[in-house]
């Protein structure tokens, strides 16, 4: 199921690439067609999903190379950290080839590029050995590129140069981490779970040179200051999809790998380090924030937030305890929500004025109330109104980091009132205000590849804020393996 899951995309993205040209108006079709059975896989394994049984399950394990005494193994399985991750991911991908329905410009190659990067995070999230999981992770690259440099706006070629000029650093220093590591373990190995049970030694360099030198690779990802500014640029110059992708998604890889290597392998360092990773985090959610207030472009006020917002999946990790990590993972997925959402109704408010610029834009309301209060549901879940999912991420955030971490705690509090004022201000100019004739013949969301992404996403939004055990208890079937670590 999981290789189905993972490979499918991929299938799918050959059969868009090989369309005669003729009907290339068909890879839409088929692109929707390949996603949707994908998410359809994905919520089969939730619904067969065990909640009561550790460890991971549907495991797909075997030889794949075997060299110097190292087995790299194709090894994929799940567990409720990263179930949750692949329902996120598969739903984002669905609503991606939606928004994109309109995509005119070589459109085989945009949704076969589509469909490759849905392979490679995929891979990502289910990849149970490192060696593989590092070459899933490297796969993201080309498709994000050509998406950005061909399908962007803006100076597009040097924001895909610079996202991926900075992975590439990031991952360099990864790859060495993972090698080392792999090193390091007694037996030899790059196999996850045995690698958390193992013990590794100052072989070829001290623990916490190693623990850092992963990380690096996940810092730049999440993103953590000063590794963000590739971010902005990013996002900016992306067409709506691939920013709907890139923040719902790929930010949340960097989070991820936080936990499932760092963190499950290297608990030790992890606690020994713990109070820093509280202090950037703090620094992530105040700098984001106050960065995003001085923003002008609709784009990139989304993009800082972002950077404010990543801070406190950081922050949940530094609690290393259940209810931090468990928060941090479902601030994980409501972000990727909520963001998503932002980033689908600046896209739709874009088509339609043709620029971002919030000083141009005004009233916009009197013409566009379904993708107005679409907005401001968005807006309200990102500042964590209650009954909404963010603001249940972010009190099991504080609530796991306040009695370790009293000071960031505090100041990442005080970053809900930054948020609150950038995304209010925000709204209030854009869609608020006396009617501006300029406007006055703009249309609102009618179009039924428009409604259901918004549609999908505010009733996602709505019942994890209403009922946040619906993922709070997969969630802590993942974790509870990792805090019996850290005790």
């Amino acid at each position: 199921m999981l290789t189905f899951i993972v490979f499918f995309p991929l299938l799918g993205a050959i059969a868009v690439a090989t369309l005669p040209r003729e009907e290339e108006w068909r890879a839409k079709q088929v692109a929707a067609l390949v996603t949707t059975a994908t998410l359809a896989a994905s919520v089969i394994v939730l619904t067969l999903f065990e909640r009561d049984e550790a460890g991971f399950q549907f495991v797909e394990r075997f030889r794949w190379i075997e060299a110097g005494g190292f087995d790299i193994q194709y090894f994929l399985g799940i567990d409720g950290i990263n179930l949750v991750m692949v329902m996120l991911t598969t739903l984002l991908f669905v609503l991606a080839m939606l928004i994109s329905w309109n995509i005119e410009l070589r459109p085989r190659e945009y949704f076969a590029w589509l469909l490759v990067l849905e392979t490679g995070v995929l891979g990502v999230f289910t990849s149970l050995d490192l060696i593989l999981f590092f070459l899933f992770w490297e796969v993201e690259l080309l498709p994000m590129y050509m998406l950005i440099s061909i399908w962007g706006t803006g100076r597009k070629e040097y924001s895909a140069t610079k996202f991926v000029i900075y992975t590439l650093a990031g991952s360099a220093l990864m790859l060495t981490g993972i090698l080392v590591l792999g090193f390091s373990a007694d037996p030899h190995t790059f196999d996850i779970r045995e690698l958390s049970q193992a013990e590794i030694r100052d072989v070829l360099l001290p623990l916490p040179a190693i623990f850092f030198l992963i990380f690096a690779g996940f810092a730049v990802k999440l993103p953590v200051f000063p590794f963000h500014t590739w971010l902005p640029d990013a996002h900016s110059d992306a067409p709506t999809a691939v920013s709907v992708i890139l923040a719902g998604v790929l930010l949340k890889m960097g989070g991820y790998g936080m936990i499932r290597v760092c963190v499950t392998i290297l608990p030790g360092v992890a606690k020994d380090y713990a109070v820093w990773l509280a202090a950037f985090a703090a620094v992530n959610i105040i700098y984001g924030a106050i960065v995003t207030l001085r923003q002008t472009d609709l784009k990139r006020l989304i993009a800082y937030s972002s950077v404010s917002h990543m801070g406190y999946v950081l922050l949940g990790i530094a609690a290393m305890g259940q209810v931090g990590l468990t928060g941090a993972t479902l601030q994980m997925f409501t972000h990727g929500t909520i963001t998503g959402l932002l980033f689908v109704m600046v896209g739709l408010v874009y088509n339609r004025t043709h620029t971002r610029d919030i000083a141009q834009l005004k009233g916009l309301a009197h013409n566009m109330p379904v993708i107005a209060t679409v907005m401001l549901i968005a807006g309200l879940a990102s500042l964590g109104l209650p009954a909404m999912s963010g603001f249940v991420a972010e009190v099991m955030v504080f609530l796991g980091t306040i009695d370790k971490h009293p000071a960031a705690t505090i100041i990442a509090v005080t970053g809900i009132v930054l948020t609150a004022g950038y995304v209010l201000w925000m709204i209030e100019r854009v869609f608020f205000g006396p009617a501006v004739e300029r406007w006055r013949d703009l249309d609102d969301a009618t179009e039924w590849w428009e409604q259901i992404p918004m549609a999908a996403l505010v009733a996602t939004i709505l019942v994890v804020g209403v009922y946040p055990a619906i993922l709070v208890d997969i969630i802590t079937n993942g974790v509870e393996p990792i805090v019996a670590r850290l005790v």
